[in-house]
C-alpha cells in the first residue's frame, strides 16, 4: 500500500468532530481564563489554570491552521468562518496565516527558498562564508533562550499586527483584525478587570513559546531533509523533511496532534483530530523516520546548520585552535 493511499481515509472531514474541537476547546479557553483571573492573587491556582489556557490558546491556533487548509470542517465557508473567528484568540490574521502557511508547505525543504520557513536556518557554507557581525546575529536568533522567549513574543505581540506579505493579500483585513483583538481586549478588561489582563498576557506569553517549541521541532532535527531544484524531491520534503513528535498523549491532546507534522505536510487535508490516529495506526513498512521523544526533542536545540555534503542539521563547528596542530 502506498502512504497516499493510506491516508486517504483519514483526511475525510466530519462536522461533528471539528464542532467538538472547536467548542471544546473553547470551553477550556474561557473557563481557564475566568478561573485564572479569580484566582490570580493565589499561584498555587492561578498558575496551572494559565498553563491550560496556554495549551487551550495553542489549540486554537492548530483549529484556525486547520480551517487555513479547509480541513476542520466539510465545507470552505464554515472553515473560513471558522477561521476568522478563531484569529482573534490566535492573534492571527486568518488570511494572511493561511497565504503564508500554503508558501511554506509549498518551498518546505527548499533551499533556495527559505524565507518561506517559520525558523531561518543557515547551511554550512553560509556560515563559514560569513562575517562575524552575521554570524553572531545568527547564534543570537538561533540562541533557543532568545528564540523560545523572544522569538514568541515578537510573532504573536508585535510581527502578526502587520505580518509579512500584508499588502498581498489585504492591509484592511489585517486592520479588521486589530481592531477586533483590540475589542477583545476591552471587554475583557470591561468583564474580568486588570487579572483579566494580566491572565491573558502571561498565557499569550507561555502559548508563544510552546508553539516557538513546536516550529523549530517541526523540521529542525538531525535527519531532516533539505534540497535544490531540479533534485528536490517533493516526497522526501514532506516526509522525512517534517517530522513526527511522541511528547505523550496530554501533549497531543493540548497542541491538537499537530505533532505528528510529516504527515500533516504531506496531506494537509487531514484534520487535526484524525493526525494521531494516522500515526498510531502507520503501518511499518510505510514509515520513513522513527517518532522523536523528549530527549531528542530537546537535544535538536544544538542543530544550527544544514550540512549540504551531509544531507544533516549540525551544530556550530568548534572553534579553531589558536595555533597549528604539532606533527605527530
Amino acid at each position: 500500500m502506498a502512504i497516499r493511499d493510506y491516508l486517504r481515509a483519514y483526511a475525510v472531514k466530519s462536522d461533528r468532530l471539528g464542532w467538538a474541537s472547536l467548542l471544546c476547546t473553547l470551553a477550556v479557553y474561557f473557563a481557564g481564563l475566568a478561573l485564572g483571573a479569580q484566582s490570580l492573587a493565589t499561584p498555587w491556582i492561578s498558575l496551572p489554570l494559565i498553563v491550560v489556557l496556554a495549551f487551550a490558546s495553542v489549540r486554537l491556533y492548530v483549529l484556525q491552521h486547520d480551517c487555513g487548509h479547509h480541513s476542520l470542517f466539510a465545507t470552505q465557508g464554515l472553515n473560513d468562518l471558522a477561521g476568522y473567528v478563531l484569529s482573534v484568540f490566535s492573534l492571527t490574521p486568518y488570511r494572511v496565516m493561511q497565504y503564508n502557511h500554503n508558501l511554506h508547505h509549498a518551498y518546505l525543504g527548499n533551499l533556495d527558498h527559505r524565507e518561506t520557513t517559520e525558523v531561518y536556518t543557515m547551511t554550512l557554507r553560509e556560515w563559514q562564508q560569513a562575517g562575524v557581525w552575521t554570524r553572531l546575529a545568527y547564534r543570537i536568533y538561533r540562541n533557543p533562550v532568545v528564540m523560545l522567549s523572544l522569538g514568541g513574543i515578537y510573532a504573536y505581540f508585535i510581527a502578526y499586527r502587520f505580518p509579512k506579505n500584508t499588502l498581498k493579500v489585504g492591509v484592511w483585513g489585517v486592520l479588521a483584525h486589530n481592531l477586533m483583538v483590540a475589542g477583545y481586549v476591552w471587554a475583557l478588561w470591561a468583564v474580568l478587570g486588570v487579572p483579566g489582563l494580566v491572565v491573558l498576557a502571561l498565557s499569550a506569553v507561555l502559548a508563544g513559546v510552546i508553539g516557538v517549541f513546536l516550529v523549530y521541532l517541526q523540521h529542525n532535527f538531525e535527519d531532516t531533509y533539505w534540497g535544490r531544484k531540479p533534485e528536490l524531491d517533493f516526497r522526501r520534503a514532506t516526509l522525512e523533511g517534517s517530522s513526527s513528535l511522541d511528547l505523550g498523549h496530554w501533549w497531543d491532546i493540548g497542541t491538537g496532534n499537530i505533532a505528528y507534522h510529516d504527515l500533516h505536510h504531506f496531506n494537509p487535508s487531514i484534520p487535526s483530530y484524525n493526525l494521531r490516529r494516522a500515526q498510531k495506526n502507520l503501518p511499518d513498512a510505510l514509515k520513513v523516520h522513527d517518532e522523536i521523544r523528549w530527549p531528542e526533542a530537546l537535544a535538536s536545540f544544538r542543530l544550527k546548520l544544514w550540512d549540504e555534503a551531509t544531507g544533516k542539521l549540525v551544530p556550530f563547528p568548534a572553534k579553531r585552535q589558536a595555533g597549528p596542530v604539532a606533527a605527530e
